[in-house]
């Protein structure tokens, strides 16, 4: 089902994966990994790739890093938005959106409901919104929620996204 505004989405994006975690490194990064690879596969490129804690000063100014640095067109944070008091991965990024996009936090937990971890799906605070021309995902970082998202959310539609965002953006 491809719409026509589907048509004209951006087919080749630059890509930050940022896994917030205590206790990953990049050997034992399982998710940040299947992000990276799901992109890859999907001819996107990843060129920023890092691991951090659950410290809220260093997600927020991680995720600036790399919007800041005006290459990147999508970043996608796995880690963190559970309801624990270590999970401050949205409280951190939340207020970096200039838009929110309440859409795919909902139809995320629908999906998770539905496909993967039932009625524990009330547990996740997926959000998504944009930032400086840059769309950010925040989803979970079970390997099982992240293929979800990349597969039935993030893939197909990442390209539309963006392609929206730059729709009228003028360039001097």
């Amino acid at each position: 089902m491809l719409t026509d505004h589907r048509k004209h989405a951006a087919k080749h994006l630059v890509c930050a994966v940022i896994t917030v975690s205590d206790t990953r490194t990049k050997e034992t990064d399982k998710s940040g990994k299947k992000i990276i690879d799901l992109l890859i596969n999907q001819e996107h490129q990843v060129h920023f790739y890092e691991i951090i804690p659950d410290e809220g000063e260093q997600i927020r100014t991680t995720v600036e890093k790399a919007i800041d640095s005006g290459k990147i067109d999508a970043v996608i944070v796995n880690g963190g938005t559970g309801i624990s008091n270590r999970d401050v991965t949205i409280e951190a990024i939340e207020p970096l959106f200039e838009k929110q996009l309440p859409g795919f936090g909902e139809l995320f937990r629908h999906l998770s409901f539905q496909y993967d971890i039932g009625t524990a799906s009330i547990l996740s605070r997926a959000i998504c919104g944009v930032r400086k021309h840059c769309i950010l995902f925040s989803i979970p970082g079970s390997t099982g929620a992240v293929t979800l998202a990349m597969e039935k959310i993030i893939l197909p539609e990442v390209g539309h996204m963006v392609q929206e965002i730059h729709k009228d953006v003028k360039h001097e």
